[in-house]
C-alpha cells in the first residue's frame, strides 16, 4: 500500500541537543497511525516538522510522494492539523473562526462549516465567542477547523487534551468515520495508549527522541504473549514457591503487588494448588494477554537500558 507520509532520518537539533534523531515514519494511505511516546519523547517536534512549522536539521519529509520544502504550499493545503493547543480569534464566535479559515484556505463550500460544527457537537455553541469556550470545546473547535476543508491527511497532536470520556469516545468514532467515509489518513500523537489501541491500524513508538518500533496492531495481536497474573499478600513467599517448589523461571514481579507467570505449560489450577499448599493466600488469579500498554512499556524500558 502507498505511503502518504514518510520521513527519512529526520533530525532536529537545538543548542547542540538532539530533540529527535534519525526518525523514520511510514504512514499508509487510508490508515490511522498512532504515534506514541511519553511526554517529552519528541512527538510534537516530529509533528512540527511534518507540517513545515519547523525545518529539520537533517533528514527529509515526503508527503504525497513529494519532498517537503519551505515552499510546498500546495502540498500543505492537502493537510489538516492541530499542533499543541489550537489558537483562535477569541472575540469571534466559533462559526466566524471557521468561516475565516475557509476564506484563508480558498475553500468555498458554505455547508462545510455547518457540517464540521455538527460533527464535533458544536452547533449549539457556534455563535458563542471562543473566549467563553471551555478547554474541551476549544479542542473540538480545533479539530472542526482541521477537518473543515476535507484534507487528505490529518495530523493531530494530542487531540483528546481537555476532553472528558464521552468527548474522547466521540472523537474515536469521528476518526474512524473520517477514514471509512471520506478516505482520510490520520496520524495521531498521544501518550494515552488506551485511546490509540482502540482505533489505530499501525503504531510508531518514540522514546528519548528515537523511534523504537513501527508495527501494525494486527502484528501485535498475533504475537501477544499470554500469561497468568496473580496477586498475593506475600509476593516474596509466592515467588519462592514458583522458583524453588515449582521450578518456574519465566515469571516477573510487577509494581510490588502482582506476579505474571509466562510459562505456557502451567495452569491456574496448578499454581493455585501449589501456593495454597505452601500457605500463600491469593486475592486474584487469572489468565490474560498483553495489552498495547504492556507492549509500549516493554519497548520504552528496553530503551532506557540501551
Amino acid at each position: 500500500m502507498q505511503n502518504i507520509l514518510q520521513t527519512h532520518q529526520l533530525t532536529k537539533t537545538i543548542d547542540k541537543k538532539d530533540l529527535v534523531k534519525n526518525v523514520d515514519i511510514h504512514v499508509k494511505k487510508g490508515e490511522i497511525y498512532g504515534f506514541l511516546g511519553p511526554n517529552g519523547a519528541g512527538k510534537t517536534t516530529v509533528m512540527k516538522m511534518i507540517t513545515n512549522l519547523w525545518k529539520p536539521t537533517s533528514g527529509t519529509v515526503e508527503l504525497f510522494g513529494e519532498a517537503l520544502t519551505p515552499t510546498s504550499y500546495e502540498v500543505l493545503k492537502r493537510i489538516g492539523s492541530i499542533i499543541e493547543f489550537p489558537c483562535f480569534y477569541e472575540h469571534m464566535s466559533g462559526r466566524e473562526n471557521l468561516r475565516l479559515h475557509c476564506e484563508y484556505m480558498g475553500y468555498y463550500m458554505p455547508e462545510g462549516v455547518e457540517n464540521a460544527l455538527a460533527m464535533l457537537g458544536l452547533t449549539d455553541a457556534a455563535e458563542k465567542a471562543v473566549k467563553n469556550y471551555s478547554l474541551g470545546m476549544k479542542q473540538r473547535l480545533g479539530i472542526a477547523r482541521a477537518i473543515l476543508c476535507r484534507p487528505e491527511l490529518l495530523v493531530l497532536d494530542e487531540p483528546t487534551n481537555g476532553l472528558d470520556p464521552a468527548g474522547m469516545k466521540q472523537l474515536r468514532d469521528l476518526f474512524q468515520r473520517l477514514c471509512a467515509e471520506y478516505g482520510m489518513t490520520i496520524i495521531i500523537s498521544s501518550h494515552m495508549l488506551s485511546e490509540v489501541e482502540s482505533i489505530a491500524d499501525t503504531i510508531g513508538v518514540i522514546h528519548h527522541g528515537r523511534m523504537r518500533k513501527e508495527i501494525s496492531m494486527k502484528e501485535i495481536s498475533e504475537t501477544n504473549t499470554e500469561y497468568i497474573e496473580l496477586a498475593a499478600a506475600d509476593l516474596t513467599k509466592a515467588a519462592y514457591v514458583l522458583s524453588d517448589k515449582m521450578h518456574l523461571n519465566n515469571f516477573k514481579v510487577f509494581d510490588g503487588n502482582h506476579i505474571r507467570v509466562y510459562d505456557s505449560a502451567v495452569t491456574t489450577d496448578e499454581l493455585s494448588k501449589a501456593l495454597a499448599l505452601n500457605d500463600v493466600g491469593l486475592s486474584a488469579i487469572g489468565r490474560k494477554s498483553e495489552s498495547l500498554e504492556d507492549y509500549f512499556l516493554k519497548l520504552t524500558q528496553e530503551g532506557q537500558s540501551c
